[in-house]
């Protein structure tokens, strides 16, 4: 299989990180400097992450050194040979590639089953499925901006995210490249000018993308593959001219040093993972390409350094170094119960991770090369084939652990049905209840998943959609209806208002959106325009003033470490309900916890796990003391979650929270009881 202008198969190259020789000019020659760029750029991405918890740019610089390298091979190939062999392209980048990748996810699964609390499992295993799959930076993007995924622990492969953009611009761009070597054929235009104008302007289409979708959702930007696609594609224009380029000796020194310098600077002075990757992004690459032009051969030019034996052994190690550092340091973390690591902690994640990669070069990557170079198995199906061998276990371990874990899950969903068992918050309304000791419910690992139905039937948006979706229940013709509308601590309320419908024989609306208030604009988050929320709030006063509910029940209050307050735009938002002639019951906010509920019950023992009200709960509802409209009624039910102010994160055998601030459905389910007492007063229904 190839994309040809006529000719055989072209040789191909590799992954920056990786064990293959670095960098080459057009015309060919071994870019000593581009080996020793590599290891720097490695220990910089390592060195923030373990002492800092910062981003370095230095996967900037690998994107860039991609499109360097891998457009350098493909463009000589095409000039020599008049094609790309595509399938031995792929096969050598299977063979390169693979062998390591695939070790590592075995290994974290390995480890995530002894080391990492249950309660990540299930992401955990989807996340190592999604490297393996090469779309592991859709999958963080998703979860960038998923409102109720925001506060998950890092994941021990996240850092694919890379190696995944880098894996779906190698299926790109030979396509693109021997695309525009034929179309430059037929319509006789010079190879030397066809190439550098286009990929100019999938650099230029590409950045200006990535500088828009920056600026109004950085988070999903940030692992776009669009919107990094500029980064290999600046490397591609550099390999295209820079055997053009000849500079003075002078200036090639004062470009080494500046570009080493900006590239050691730039997670210093930059905060990378709120900026990155529109035009900011240029800085690393900028420094990048800087080194580059440098080239080597200087006497006092900073390739002295990058040639050093040490730093270019440490670049033939990137790649498998790159891969082992992040879950080292996740499980060491984990283990350590440390956010950061300490120095003498931080010098062992390098040293392990350094002895991982050694091991994995020679006996991994080299075997498998010695497996593929062998007589009679140099097809690329055989690098293929190989390639597939590893990755098919990993893949197969993931589905059968999902599938195991979920059996697990309704077991002990059934087990939660017993009252005696699991009273949850009848436990809070009557102390004196006879309390068995059984197994917590949800279990840690089932946490995140214990999401109610309104959440299962889409009637929850996330941050993103703009749409209202409806969700009804009761009888159409009820005596009476509620509207339950809001943000997310509105929504698991939910199981507990939806019980006391059913018990009352009311209609039951509901409808709620992610990270956004029920009130009157200016909608922000972070700080920034929120669109999405203004839309959503639009249309969700539209069908309240179609459907004239009684009554809607959302916050009255925001909780949070920096105070408790009315947010702006409730009493606005509830003045215009009532000229419709709506009822409000104001639900106060319940007390956020300094500990993730899920996480803290598995590693520590429970009385460890109990969080004050008082830190983020006001001393007296704010929304008591605020000057309301006559159409509202405040209800505040935080004795029964957080009883004489300690919010315990299991209560009668149910765990409380999942996260810092969200309630498990099962546990929001055991306040049917006074969740109908209160809704019965506040409406007098």
């Amino acid at each position: 299989m190839s994309v040809s202008a006529a000719g055989a198969p072209a040789p191909a190259t590799t992954n920056p990180l990786s064990r293959e020789p670095s960098g080459t000019r057009k015309g060919g020659g071994f870019r000593p400097e581009i080996e020793g760029l590599r290891a720097v750029a490695v220990l910089l991405v390592a060195f923030y992450h373990v002492w800092f918890g910062r981003v370095s740019g230095g996967v900037d610089v690998f994107l860039l050194l991609t499109g360097f390298l891998v457009t350098g091979s493909l463009v000589r190939a095409l000039e020599r040979d008049g094609r790309i062999g595509l399938a031995a392209f792929w096969a050598k980048l299977a063979r390169r590639l693979t062998p390591a990748a695939a070790v590592v996810l075995a290994a974290t699964l390995a480890a995530t089953w002894l080391w990492l609390p249950s309660s990540r499992w299930t992401d955990v295993i989807a996340q190592v499925r999604a490297a393996a799959l090469y779309h592991e930076n859709w999958a963080l993007a998703r979860a960038a901006v998923d409102y109720l995924a925001r506060e998950a622990a890092a994941s021990p492969v996240q850092h694919f995210w890379s190696l995944s953009i880098q894996g779906q611009f190698y299926l790109l761009w030979p396509l693109l490249l021997g695309l525009t070597a034929l179309v430059a054929a037929r319509l006789r235009v010079r190879s030397d000018l066809a190439f550098p104008a286009v990929v100019g302007l999938v650099f230029a289409v590409s950045l200006a993308y990535s500088v828009r979708i920056t600026g109004t959702d950085q988070a999903w930007a940030y692992f776009d593959t669009g919107a990094r696609l500029w980064e290999p594609a600046l490397g591609g224009l550099l390999a295209l001219v820079v055997h053009r380029i000849d500079l003075p000796v002078r200036l090639r020194v004062v470009l080494g040093w500046a570009g080493l310098l900006a590239l050691v600077s730039c997670g210093v002075l930059l905060q990378v993972s709120t900026l990155f990757p529109g035009y900011v992004a240029l800085w690393p690459t900028g420094a990048a390409v800087m080194v580059v032009l440098a080239g080597s051969g200087t006497r006092f030019g900073a390739d002295r350094l990058l040639t050093w034996k040490p730093l270019m052994a440490l670049g033939a190690l990137s790649y498998p170094f790159y891969l082992w550092h992040w879950p080292v340091l996740v499980c060491y973390l984990a283990v350590t119960d440390r956010s950061l690591a300490s120095p003498l902690g931080g010098v062992f994640v390098l040293a392990l991770s350094l002895l991982l990669a050694l091991v994995t070069s020679k006996a991994v990557e080299g075997g498998v090369e010695r497996l593929t170079r062998a007589p009679g198995r140099r097809s690329p199906a055989w690098s293929l084939g190989v390639a597939a061998a590893l990755l098919a276990p990993v893949l197969a371990a993931t589905a059968l652990w999902s599938g195991r874990i979920e059996e697990e899950q309704q077991a002990r969903a059934e087990e939660v049905r017993t009252p005696a068992y699991y009273p949850g918050a009848r436990l809070a309304v009557d102390p004196s209840l006879l309390l068995q000791e059984m197994p917590v419910r949800p279990d840690p690992a089932d946490a995140s998943q214990d999401l109610s139905p309104h959440h299962a039937r889409g009637c929850h948006v996330p941050l993103t959609q703009s749409e209202v979706t409806v969700c009804e229940a009761g009888p159409a013709d009820a005596e009476h209806t509620l509207a339950l509308v809001g943000a997310s601590r509105v929504a698991h309320w939910y199981p507990s208002v939806l019980e006391a419908a059913e018990d009352n024989g009311w209609r039951l609306l509901s409808f709620t959106k992610s990270g956004c208030q029920f009130g009157t604009g200016p909608h922000t988050r972070g700080g920034e325009p929120f669109p999405e929320c203004e839309a959503w709030n639009a249309e969700a006063m539209e069908i309240l003033e179609r459907e004239r509910p009684d009554a809607v029940f959302t916050s009255s209050t925001r909780a949070s470490p920096a105070g408790e307050r009315v947010h702006e735009g409730f009493v606005e938002r509830w003045r215009q309900l009532d000229a419709l002639g709506i009822d409000v019951i104001g639900m106060r906010d319940l007390p956020r916890r300094d500990t993730a509920g899920a996480e803290c019950v598995e590693s520590r023992p429970l009385e460890e796990c109990v969080s004050p009200a008082g830190y983020s709960q006001a001393a007296a509802d704010p929304a008591a003391a605020a000057d309301l409209p006559g159409n509202v009624t405040t209800v505040d039910l935080t004795e029964y979650v957080c009883p004489e102010g300690r919010c315990e994160a299991v209560i009668g055998n149910v765990l409380v929270f999942w996260d810092h601030s969200h309630m498990t459905a099962t546990y929001s389910a055991t306040l049917a009881p006074v969740m109908d007492e209160a809704l019965r007063g506040a409406t007098g229904w």
